[in-house]
């Protein structure tokens, strides 16, 4: 009986190393042209590096199975690096565990972030031939395996958001086969957002994807991708309070992410938050700056650069001033990022003109450049787009409109080169801040009606496409840029109509708040002056020298 018990644990050990037995293993060179990020996992948190509870079973041994859920959870809080460093770790130790390569894949992803780079896709699309190489896997490890191939499957000649339908696709038949599987339900809705279109204003994906997140969040609130993806779910106007309780749970859930300190403030911005958004970012920019220290980068680490955003965006909301300039001049010292990608050149690009925008400094919008002159301007239209469209506000404003039509014609280039790219979204979104330009040159060349029309069908345009995910807002929205329009043509009646439809998609805005309140005033509605100003000063830091706190103060106090 013993011996029969001894052959049967032998023979159960056998079948779940099977899948991740060294005899499957690829050729050194196979290994080698996928280039693994290799090193230890930094995590600049608690000591224990707690990165959420993740239980994705493959068949593998229990050291191989513990990496891979570390693997995983990092992988769910968008850390690549170290997620592919952890996968490396499991290629290098067990090289015949096909989901390691799997793992590779998906960190070459970017599901919700700027497509792939070329380099991200050949790794993806190697790590992928690697992994079907190897036959000793399950039906639902090769489930897994197929749906990410086929996002890298042509990838050459289909765009991103075709090959993200396909991976949608496949999530959706495996989470079918395997139902009460919480990673395949999980993926599956992670693939949702991925899949969902911009201009899709009853938010059809994320409501299902929702639908399945919300029921995971109830018996497994410690998974960092239930309550990141929650967060990113939601992440819309009118439906941003749906994830809250996600938001406000995410950095206890996995503390030694950066990433996870500073998703929270995504749902924060959303509700005009600011405070909550502000502790949130100084965490996950101190995080960052750690991580850069520990990993010995060459730089700043993009992370810092993208909470520094989101940080200036909630003090200037506000009337913070001191604490946004502060932020700016930090900024300007930093020269190196790394890697070099899209959310650090978009803080460059974003910040100058948020801090003189949003304080209506025409002076200095005006002279808004392009800093640091070495970061590569040329591989990001869109964000190269946000410095001349400040630039162009600015001149406009203090009256050199010959300039700032010098600026709508840059515009001009790199939205016909967006078009070209056949990146419709950044596309669009230089065209509403070209209609923007066009509104405020005509405006100033005193052709009100055009002005007026122009304004708001950019305001229109701006409603009927969501944000991208690395901002937390418009340099200044084009819908507020018409309300002003309205308010300088003295229609204040129109104007508060247009600056409550501002903050109804975006609470707590400083300079709605202040306009409607003012717009009330000046109609003698007293009754609305009070409210706006309120919120105002409720929200305003107590420190704050802008002049819009004094108006108010002084109104409410006449009251």
């Amino acid at each position: 009986m013993n011996n029969t018990k001894e052959y049967v644990c032998l023979l159960v050990q056998a079948v779940l190393l099977m899948a991740c037995a060294d005899h499957t293993t690829p050729s050194a060179k196979m290994l080698d042209e996928l280039q693994l990020k290799r090193g230890q996992i930094i995590a600049c948190g608690p000591p224990d590096k707690e990165f959420g509870t993740v239980d994705f079973r493959i068949t593998a041994s229990k050291n191989v199975q513990e990496d891979f859920n570390t693997a995983v959870a990092l992988l769910h809080s968008f850390e690549y690096d170290d997620a592919e460093k952890a996968f490396a770790k499991i290629i290098d130790e067990s090289p015949g565990c096909a989901m390691a390569y799997w793992g590779v894949a998906m960190c070459n992803f970017h599901p919700l972030w700027e497509p792939p780079t070329e380099a991200n896709l050949k790794k993806g699309s190697k790590a992928i031939e690697i992994a079907n190489s190897i036959k000793q896997r399950s039906p639902k490890e090769t489930a897994f395996i197929n749906a990410i191939a086929l996002y890298y499957k042509d990838w050459s000649a289909t765009d991103p958001h075709s090959r993200a339908v396909r991976f949608e696709d496949a999530m959706q038949q495996l989470h079918q086969a395997y139902p009460d599987d919480r990673e395949a339900a999980i993926f599956y809705a992670l693939s949702l957002d991925a899949s969902s279109a911009p201009t899709d204003k009853s938010y059809t994906h994320q409501i299902k994807a929702g639908k399945i997140l919300d029921s995971l969040y109830a018996v497994a609130p410690n998974h960092p991708g239930i309550v990141h993806y929650i967060i990113h779910t939601y992440d819309y106007p009118g439906i941003a309070h749906l994830a809250l309780n996600a938001a406000r749970r995410y950095a206890d859930v996995a503390p030694s992410s950066a990433h996870a300190l500073h998703m929270p403030s995504h749902i924060f911005t959303r509700l005009g938050l600011w405070d909550e958004s502000i502790r949130m970012n100084t965490r996950s920019v101190e995080a960052a700056q750690c991580y850069a220290q520990a990993a010995g980068l060459k730089g700043h680490w993009d992370e810092e650069l993208h909470g520094i955003d989101y940080l200036v965006y909630a003090y200037l909301q506000k009337g913070d001033n001191s604490a946004a300039e502060k932020q700016l001049q930090y900024l300007s010292t930093i020269k190196e990022v790394s890697p070099s990608n899209f959310k650090g050149v978009y803080t460059f690009a974003a910040v100058p003109c948020r801090v003189a925008l949003e304080n209506k400094d025409w002076k200095a919008a005006a002279q808004l450049a392009l800093q640091p002159a070495n970061a590569p301007w040329e591989n990001y239209p869109w964000q190269e787009a946000i410095v001349h469209f400040g630039k162009l506000l600015g001149l406009v404003h203090t009256g050199n409109v010959h300039a700032a039509e010098t600026e709508l014609t840059t515009l001009e280039a790199l939205h016909a080169g967006l078009v070209k790219q056949n990146d419709t979204y950044k596309a669009r979104q230089v065209e509403i801040q070209m209609n923007a330009g066009k509104a405020w040159i005509a405006f100033t060349n005193k052709e009100h009606t055009q002005a007026l029309s122009l304004m708001e069908a950019a305001a229109s345009q701006e409603d009927s496409v969501s944000k991208s995910p690395v901002t937390p807002g418009e340099v200044l929205p084009a819908r507020e840029l018409y309300a002003d329009m309205l308010f300088e043509t003295h229609q204040y009646d129109a104007a508060f109509g247009q600056y409550i439809l501002v903050l109804k998609k975006s609470p707590n805005r400083f300079n709605s708040l202040f306009r409607a309140g003012r717009s009330a005033e000046l109609l003698a509605d007293h009754a609305n002056a009070t409210k706006y100003y309120k919120q105002l000063l409720a929200i305003a830091d107590p420190h704050s020298t802008r002049s819009e706190l004094k108006t108010a103060d002084m109104f409410l106090k006449k009251r």
